[in-house]
């Protein structure tokens, strides 16, 4: 077979579609007025974004009022669980959140413990899902807050969204829930006021968008208070010139996955599925971390292969054109196990060769078969090569 590039890292990042490279293009060649600027080149600025507030707005299902456009996940982040918290302190000082979030959530409640806040971490079970009744047990009256991700990003679990926010609802309607979304986004259908969600985060780089922008819902009436200083861009939630290129991007890339989001879905679950039986059913020593059904996300598969060590494997890989992952690309470079795996009570040697492939619908099967062929030859090696 021909040399193939298969890349299966989707989750940490995807490849940019031309459509979205073509607008950007124009928002830095002909539409680069500053949308605050009164003249024509600021207000056709203005309106355009506008028409991508409009679109990532019905994406989720809000208005176009709740939608803040930020640098990324990471800040989106921030901005809703330190703002909403800083907005509540005089109601209570007690956040939940799980032991599984990406570390842009993890390290955010860190430094609001920090601050006097106190923190109560979810556990969750050895499929990566929370308790419901752990949950409501630990809700308390002074309960301001629970941001709990939507979609894990190492092993794709989808935690009940819905669910949660019935139960926290129920409890106390003034209790504010917020979700990291960025890696469901696309991949998962919901609705923001079906779910009752307070806060949402999105990132452009996810979904085919530019690397650098990303979006926030804060639901209408709820506050927030800007974590940074400055101007009156995004109603003072996000203070700064507009990122226009990045925000045309991701109106983009939204709106060409959002045309027909279910076929996106059944076009990225297809290619889960070939991943998954194949490796099922021709390669022994596998554990698989993830599930192929609808409890997880159709584009994220963690496996374990028994007697290979994660590192070796993946840079055996990359030699062979065939890109994967360790783990949130956040934190693979750290030393140290999965946080995630870790409290999903893995083993250590199951941890240790744990593997993240992620799809998209640029993946073809060919590109797939390539890489399945390369992981049987390179696991096969390496395991020879350990036992000696």
């Amino acid at each position: 077979m021909k040399f193939l590039e298969a890349y299966l890292d989707n989750a940490a990042t995807t490849k940019v579609k031309p459509e979205v490279m073509d607008v950007v293009k124009i928002a830095m060649t002909e539409m680069y007025g500053n949308p605050s600027s009164l003249h024509r080149k600021g207000v056709e600025v203005e309106k355009s974004i506008k028409e991508a507030r409009k679109i990532v707005a019905k994406a989720i299902g809000g208005k176009d009022q709740e939608i803040y456009f930020t640098s990324g996940g990471t800040e989106s982040n921030n901005i809703a669980i330190r703002g909403m918290v800083e907005a509540t302190r005089r109601r209570g000082n007690h956040l939940i959140t799980t032991k599984i979030e990406h570390p842009s959530v993890l390290n955010t409640f860190q430094y609001l413990e920090t601050k006097g806040c106190k923190v109560t971490y979810l556990d969750v079970d050895k499929r990566g899902f929370i308790s419901l009744q752990q949950l409501e047990d630990t809700i308390a009256e002074d309960t301001v807050l629970v941001s709990i991700m939507h979609v894990n990003n190492e092993t794709g679990s989808i935690q009940p969204i819905k669910e949660i926010s019935q139960l926290i609802k129920r409890r106390n309607k003034e209790i504010l829930f917020h979700i990291d979304a960025i890696q469901s986004f696309g991949k998962i259908q919901f609705n923001v006021e079906e779910i009752q969600l307070d806060g949402l985060s999105i990132s452009g780089h996810k979904i085919h968008g530019p690397k650098g922008i990303g979006a926030l819902y804060i639901k209408k009436g709820v506050k927030v208070k800007p974590i940074v200083t400055g101007g009156g861009h995004e109603l003072g939630i996000r203070p700064g010139t507009e990122n226009v290129p990045g925000i045309f991007g991701l109106g983009e890339a939204v709106k060409l996955i959002f045309t027909d989001q279910n076929q996106y879905i059944k076009n990225i679950s297809s290619l889960k599925n070939h991943f998954y039986s194949w490796l099922d059913n021709q390669l022994e020593g596998v554990t698989f971390n993830s599930e192929n059904n609808d409890s997880f996300a159709p584009n994220i598969l963690n496996v374990s292969f028994s007697g290979v060590k994660s590192e070796v494997l993946l840079h055996s890989l990359e030699g062979e054109g065939v890109f994967v992952s360790s783990g949130s690309a956040c934190s693979s470079k750290k030393r140290g196990y999965s946080h995630v795996l870790t409290a999903m009570g893995l083993k250590d040697e199951q941890i240790d060769s744990a593997i993240r492939f992620s799809f998209s619908d640029t993946n073809t099967i060919e590109q797939l078969n390539y890489a399945l062929e390369k992981i049987e030859k390179h696991v096969s090696y390496i395991r020879k090569i350990m036992k000696r």
